[in-house]
């Protein structure tokens, strides 16, 4: 699957770190300069190449999608060039990523499991092929996925019937299906609108969303319980850019790519979701729903069926071992 965004408004770039002498390494951000990716990844990279290097190597961020709208593109747009190292979806581009999508499953992880440690654990053995031509400097999950409605609250699959539900990737738009609803695949710079005129009903996401693309003004309920699975998310450096760094850089990096970054990133969304469901919570204008156990079973076994093909048609029963840490 592939998803076109736009770009938000006029693009915004910001220097991280300045040196005369410095090279200069290339982020590419798709999302606004407030979202949580900037602080939680993008200013700690930036700022340990810059100690790491006496400011010989330093990072500017381009944010709003200024090196190339869409985060469809972001894989590409990394290993041709265009930039040095940037994040993206798996989702958006499921073909070229099966068994990374794993961890996306619906049921495929315990909700209180942290999702870069599973995605690490499957890297080695069974993920790396799925990223060429790039060296990987972080993977990590967001928040468990919940629902959020326009203006419509969901307490049974029943109540999704005939929805037309905002999904990211594949895996979402199966799970959706099999709940009764329709999935529409949009980039996530589009559901503010989608909501808003209806072209979208809802989506399925993390809470995080919220407030990182200002939902929070069009959402009227939200659903938590179910394990509805969660996105993922990576970051990459182009192969022959990482490789041309010099020793001091690279040693820089080491410092923190891999897990140390990956739970940096993770931890950051889940409390930005946290803050988010909070602020929720306080509000009058969302109503949140917290499904209990047996609620929440119900959704979950309608949903079984869609993890259990998913892996046998990828062929991804080593994958889904590793990441549940078999």
């Amino acid at each position: 699957m592939n998803i076109t965004s736009v770009t938000l408004g006029a693009a915004f770039a910001v220097t991280l770190t300045a040196s005369a002498q410095a090279q200069e390494l290339k982020y590419a951000n798709w999302a606004p300069p407030f979202h949580t990716i900037t602080a939680a990844q993008i200013e700690p990279l930036a700022e340990a190449l810059d100690s790491g290097t006496s400011g010989a190597v330093t990072l500017r961020a381009f944010h709003g999608g200024e090196l190339g709208a869409g985060p469809a593109d972001q894989f590409v747009r990394i290993v041709q060039g265009t930039a040095d190292l940037g994040w993206g979806l798996p989702g958006y581009t499921s073909s070229q990523f099966p068994k990374s999508l794993i961890l996306e499953l619906p049921g495929a992880l315990p909700l209180d499991q942290p999702g870069y440690a599973a995605l690490w654990r499957a890297f080695d053995g069974e993920l790396k092929p799925e990223f060429p031509m790039t060296e990987v400097i972080a993977l990590w999950g967001a928040e468990p996925n919940i629902l959020m409605m326009k203006d419509r609250e969901v307490r049974s699959p029943e109540d999704l019937r005939g929805l037309k539900i905002r999904v990211a990737g594949s895996i979402a738009a199966e799970a959706m299906e099999a709940l009764g609803a329709t999935p529409v695949q949009i980039p996530m710079t589009q559901v503010y609108n989608g909501l808003q005129t209806g072209l979208i009903d809802g989506l399925v996401s993390g809470a995080s969303v919220l407030s990182d693309f200002k939902l929070n003004e069009v959402v009227g309920s939200v659903t938590t319980g179910p394990n509805l699975g969660r996105l993922t998310f990576f970051t990459v450096m182009n192969k022959g850019v990482f490789d041309g760094l010099s020793d001091e850089a690279k040693a820089a990096l080491d410092t923190i790519r891999g897990e140390p970054v990956s739970q940096m990133t993770e931890e950051a969304w889940v409390a930005t979701a946290a803050e988010a469901l909070d602020a929720a919570r306080a509000s009058d204008s969302i109503t949140v729903n917290d499904l209990d156990g047996a609620e929440s079973k119900v959704f979950d076994d309608a949903l079984t069926e869609v993890t259990d093909a998913y892996v046998a048609q990828v062929g991804g029963e080593a994958a889904l071992a590793a990441i549940r840490g078999e």
